[in-house]
């Protein structure tokens, strides 16, 4: 998935170019975290962390979960339904159905506000599921429901239907 493209352009252009029109300061894992929290703190900036894999998110829906996570100082966390069916397998046999309204998937972003930030003594790993579970420990998290546009791809068939979506 690295080099594939939607719109003709690479994924992660076009979720640079989403941070970008949202307003926010690009920064790449190169940054130190401490760097980073220091300057969150100095001007009371959060952090958008943004998976390239979720390249076509909306700009505009990435300033409103900004700015719910500055209005609640919580962690926001873009979600979306789970569409597929899920099982439950135990002791390698498959059982009852997961009732799926109680099931979402992350999706990006994840913001997070300044007093998170500070109190975060490292940077929230790669994987955002895991940070956002993580983070749920010791902080409000708030799930808001991503557009469609904002689901992420993990295929070439995802681009296809993410580029359809999207066309025009």
């Amino acid at each position: 998935m690295p080099y594939a493209l939607i719109h003709g352009e690479a994924l992660v252009a076009c979720a640079a170019w989403a941070l970008g029109e949202a307003g926010a300061t690009l920064l790449d894992a190169s940054v130190e975290w401490e760097a980073l929290a220091g300057t969150a703190a100095e001007t009371g900036d959060p952090v958008v962390l943004h998976d390239s894999l979720c390249p076509m998110t909306p700009p505009d829906f990435i300033v409103a979960c900004v700015q719910r996570s500055l209005a609640e100082d919580a962690v926001v966390v873009a979600t979306r339904p789970v569409t597929d069916t899920v099982k439950v397998v135990s002791h390698g046999l498959v059982g009852e159905t997961v009732d799926r309204d109680r099931l979402r998937s992350v999706a990006s972003p994840v913001v997070l506000p300044p007093s998170v930030v500070a109190a975060l003594p490292t940077a929230p790993g790669p994987d955002l599921v895991a940070a956002v579970i993580d983070l749920a420990r010791s902080h409000l998290v708030v799930q808001v429901e991503a557009p469609a546009t904002a689901r992420r791809v993990g295929s070439a068939d995802d681009i296809t239907l993410l580029a359809a979506l999207t066309a025009g």
